[in-house]
């Protein structure tokens, strides 16, 4: 996108304009969508396949076992999870206000947007990391049968997921940091959206099935 503001006449009588806080090169064609954009739509689709069939595989497993969780095997922290639930959720809210600062011309606001997304990202992964570790203290281990198996392939491939969306969120927060005109990285801030969104999205629903269902 690019935007140019009418900024006065030169000294020659000619127009000058100043490039907007959006400027970012020529202006693509309309109705198109960037390359960052579009790549990340076909990557997300793809990611969309991948954690439907880890579910329908979660699923299946589930419906031939004769009781889940199995008798003996620690039971998952619904609360605590619950809460660090919606610590996810604020994630991606921040990260939709991002955005709208970035819209909106406030360099100040997308950068702590930007932050309080990624903080909240952190505090999930962290919360869920002690999880992990609790859970494998009480004895469940993937060797511990379908139930465990299963445990640590969903819910370790979402963790993968963040961790990596918190990598590409610190990379756009630094950028932004540094660049006195974070508008020319919105594709790259755009893109980071749709990626974090979905991992934000999918985690609520992996919640229900593994923790709660």
């Amino acid at each position: 996108m690019r935007e140019v503001a009418f900024a006065g006449i030169s000294g020659r009588g000619e127009p000058v304009h100043r490039a907007s806080w959006f400027a970012t090169g020529p202006a693509p064609a309309r109705g198109t969508l960037p390359n960052a954009i579009l790549g990340t739509l076909i990557f997300l689709g793809a990611e969309a396949m991948f954690f439907a069939g880890l579910i329908s595989a979660y699923l299946v497993l589930r419906a031939g076992s004769l009781a889940w969780p199995p008798p003996g095997q620690p039971r998952l922290p619904v609360a605590l999870t619950g809460a660090n639930t919606a610590v996810l959720l604020c994630s991606g809210f921040a990260m939709q206000r991002a955005l709208a600062a970035l819209r909106g011309g406030s360099v100040v606001a997308l950068r702590r947007w930007l932050a309080a997304a990624t903080a909240l990202g952190a505090i999930f992964l962290a919360v869920q990391g002690t999880e992990w570790i609790r859970l494998l203290g009480y004895g469940l281990r993937v060797t511990s049968g379908p139930y465990g198996a299963t445990f640590y392939t969903l819910i370790g491939a979402h963790g993968l997921h963040v961790l990596g969306g918190l990598l590409v969120l610190l990379t756009v927060l630094v950028q932004a940091h540094r660049s006195e005109l974070p508008g020319r990285q919105r594709t790259a801030i755009e893109a980071c959206r749709l990626y974090w969104l979905f991992v934000v999205g999918v985690w609520p629903v992996l919640y229900l099935l593994v923790y709660c269902i």
